[in-house]
């Protein structure tokens, strides 16, 4: 499998650092981009579907991007965590692969904030990733949730989150995302199909920030608004265009 092989070539590379990596059933891993040990902003950029270690390519670009924007005294913790479902399956209709996932983002959280206390820590939660952060929100050690590109996250507002961290939504005007019927639809003898509201939505009860116009795979994209906006929720500033 050369794609598999190049892939695990980079991350091979000197230089790389991982808290942990595991190659079996699509592969897990949580690499650092910056100085862990002294950050006092971290950022941890969760992904949705169809991110597994042939693509993760896109993910170490997009916190590269991420922490070469945030600048000096942070780090960028990119978190494969999970069995990532196709993009297009039934498996990325349903919670199950999110609440699979949602022990070990809470332990992460909860170890960094454990090595790094006065650090400001936020979840940066792409597409399918902000079902997950979503459903690991309650009790979370986390200062921000960020919730981007979503199809909905299975609960119906903030509220129902239960968390103390300061919830935030966003999507650019060119994502597909946004033509995702927000409904949940239960099927006898087989799952809760759908995640309801959508997070920009007034009703959701988020604060919207303004993600520009870019398409579902941009909102990393150097120089782009989505970026640029993203950075100063993770370091504590008020995104560009923000509204409530």
């Amino acid at each position: 499998d050369r794609q598999r092989a190049a892939s695990l070539r980079a991350m091979a590379a000197p230089g790389r650092q991982f808290l942990s990596f595991d190659g079996r059933d699509g592969g897990r891993s949580v690499e650092v981009v910056g100085e862990l040990s002294s950050a006092r902003r971290i950022a941890v950029l969760v992904p949705g579907a169809g991110v597994g270690l042939d693509a993760y390519g896109r993910l170490r670009r997009g916190a590269t991007a991420l922490r070469e924007e945030l600048g000096g005294g942070t780090a960028v913790l990119a978190w494969l965590g999970y069995r990532s479902p196709a993009t297009v399956s039934p498996a990325a209709l349903t919670t199950g692969r999110a609440d699979e996932a949602v022990p070990g983002l809470r332990a992460l959280v909860d170890e960094v904030r454990a090595a790094r206390p006065a650090a400001r820590i936020s979840l940066l939660c792409h597409s399918y990733g902000s079902v997950i952060c979503a459903r690991s929100a309650s009790g979370t050690a986390a200062d921000a949730l960020v919730l981007y590109g979503s199809p909905g996250v299975g609960a119906e507002s903030v509220a129902a989150l239960r968390t103390g961290a300061r919830v935030w939504a966003g999507r650019g005007g060119d994502d597909w995302i946004a033509r995702v019927p927000h409904v949940r639809v239960r099927v006898p003898f087989v799952a809760t199909v759908g995640f309801g509201t959508d997070p920009v939505a007034a009703r959701f009860g988020a604060e919207v920030f303004d993600a520009g116009d870019g398409g579902h795979s941009d909102y990393l994209l150097p120089g782009s608004r989505s970026l640029t906006n993203l950075a100063r929720i993770a370091a504590g500033a008020e995104p560009l265009g923000a509204s409530r």
